[in-house]
């Protein structure tokens, strides 16, 4: 990939388009909205959000499924998008508490701050910023979440650091995100499959690993999918498509080629959620 701020542009970029088009980055080859029915989200989830956080759900798992979050805590959500998580973190945090979401793309920002009005919340904001360099003061969250944005940044060491930073001494990161071994060359260069969440992706040891690093304690995979053959062929075919219909619009490869890439991937990508704690 080229320099991080070109590299982040990019990703802005797409991410645009899909706010505007409603195809899924990261989400694989279904139509939007679904992707948030597969990645653990309950009916009960969507019985409290508006429609339109949900059909522009782009991510690969539900961080919140997992969580003890209280009311009156404060929850941060990187790369907040269309604001699923975050408008459900709000519910959960309830008027005493806060819900803060950081994202880098207008059109994503001005999707949340549709849905929280839809919503009628009063204890959410989204600002605008990078997840390397947060808009967020420091030791100020009892929660960090974030799904399926990590692996879209350029720099994870510097995620990893001011996700320690702005916890609160205990506080919990819950993650869901893409990780992946020994991605070739030619699929790691490729500029469309790292917006859809996969040539970006870094191995889970490097992952938790970095994660350590940034001084937090109690690194844990709490769950795990793995990819087979057919998900991976879908998953890659759905971006590599003509420019109308895909998030990121490469527009020149065939089926054949997405099968081939399949085959080398399977086993080696997965959708985790890794749980963190910084030291009280």
């Amino acid at each position: 990939m080229s320099d991080p701020h070109t590299t982040r542009r990019d990703v802005s970029v797409d991410y645009a388009r899909a706010a505007t088009n409603g195809t899924g980055c990261c989400g694989g080859p279904v139509p939007k909205g679904v992707v948030a029915k597969i990645a653990g989200y309950t009916a009960e989830d969507f019985a409290v959000l508006p429609t339109e956080a949900v059909v522009n759900a782009f991510g690969c798992g539900n961080p919140l499924a997992f969580s003890a979050v209280q009311p009156g805590q404060v929850v941060l959500d990187l790369g907040s998008g269309a604001g699923i998580d975050l408008l459900l973190a709000a519910k959960k945090v309830g008027p005493t508490g806060r819900a803060i979401g950081v994202d880098m793309t207008d059109e994503m920002i001005a999707k949340a701050n549709e849905n929280i009005a839809v919503a009628g919340l009063t204890n959410v904001e989204v600002r605008k910023g990078i997840i390397e360099e947060l808009p967020v003061e420091d030791a100020s969250v009892d929660w960090v979440i974030s799904n399926c944005v990590i692996n879209l940044s350029p720099e994870k060491v510097r995620v990893f650091a001011e996700i320690a930073r702005v916890l609160c001494p205990g506080g919990t990161m819950l993650v869901s995100d893409i990780v992946a071994e020994g991605i070739p060359g030619e699929i790691a260069d490729n500029r469309h499959l790292y917006s859809s969440c996969l040539a970006g992706a870094v191995s889970e040891q490097a992952y938790t690993a970095g994660l350590r690093a940034a001084g937090l304690v109690d690194v844990e995979v709490v769950d795990r999918l793995v990819y087979d053959t057919s998900q991976l062929e879908m998953f890659i075919g759905s971006e590599l498509k003509d420019e109308s219909s895909s998030c990121c619009g490469a527009g020149d490869v065939d089926a054949a080629l997405a099968r081939r890439w399949a085959d080398q991937l399977v086993g080696k990508v997965a959708s985790i959620k890794v749980q963190a704690r910084k030291p009280a």
